[in-house]
């Protein structure tokens, strides 16, 4: 069982299913598609997992792109049923396909690990690319690193930045710290600017990063000698 794939749908499930009304094709009354598409979330939160499958592989084959990409979870996972790798994957594209940009990322996610497919950092880029530029945030964080790493892309420090700032904007605390190493040490394009390095390592510290708290406490101290006495 591949327990990162798993808790990716768990958390998918819920942040799609609090948002559903907002889809586009939503309507006063749901669709039936979309009812069964929110009992199989239901039924997988609540631990009914044969149950789970069974709706979203219906909901799935009528056209909801939660569905595809739930069903695709399960699959991959063998939740609710035997894995079913091969089927998974074509679940996974599908919604991938429709623009659900958390299925973008985790079939970038998928090449760029190597998982259950041949390892290709460069298509992992074209994933993570069109997720990111949907405000994806895991996408931007990904993408950044790949920028960062020079894997999948030539190495570009100055759109690592960019794209680690997006992330960071978007709450990501790991972006929020590298967002204030880059402020800190300055270059690539970055003015060097300590209080703007250090609220985002506050930011960082406020989401329970101990590296992130100690850099906030080391540049106070160091924005507090460089005043004019």
């Amino acid at each position: 069982m591949t327990t990162g794939f798993r808790s990716s749908a768990v958390a998918a499930s819920m942040a799609l299913f609090v948002a559903f009304s907002g889809e586009p094709h939503a309507q006063t009354q749901l669709k039936s598609t979309d009812l069964t598409t929110q009992n199989a979330v239901a039924n997988y939160n609540a631990g009914n997992l044969n149950a789970a499958r069974s709706e979203f592989k219906r909901a799935a084959q009528k056209g909801s792109r939660l569905a595809e990409f739930n069903y695709a979870m399960m699959l991959l996972n063998g939740e609710g049923g035997p894995a079913d790798v091969d089927e998974g994957k074509v679940w996974l594209r599908r919604a991938a396909d429709a623009d659900m940009t958390h299925a973008q990322y985790v079939y970038g996610k998928m090449y760029d690990d190597g998982q259950f497919v041949d390892k290709d950092p460069a298509e992992a880029h074209r994933w993570f690319l069109r997720a990111a530029n949907q405000g994806h945030v895991q996408a931007e964080l990904a993408l950044a690193n790949q920028f960062l790493d020079g894997r999948g892309t030539a190495r570009d420090n100055t759109q690592a930045f960019a794209w680690y700032k997006k992330a960071a904007q978007g709450g990501d605390m790991t972006a929020q710290y590298v967002a204030g190493s880059f402020y800190e040490r300055g270059g690539d394009g970055v003015e060097r600017n300590l209080n703007v390095a250090r609220a985002y390592y506050a930011a960082a510290a406020a989401q329970g990063d101990p590296a992130a708290k100690l850099k906030y406490l080391q540049l106070s101290a160091e924005l507090e000698r460089s005043k004019p006495q």
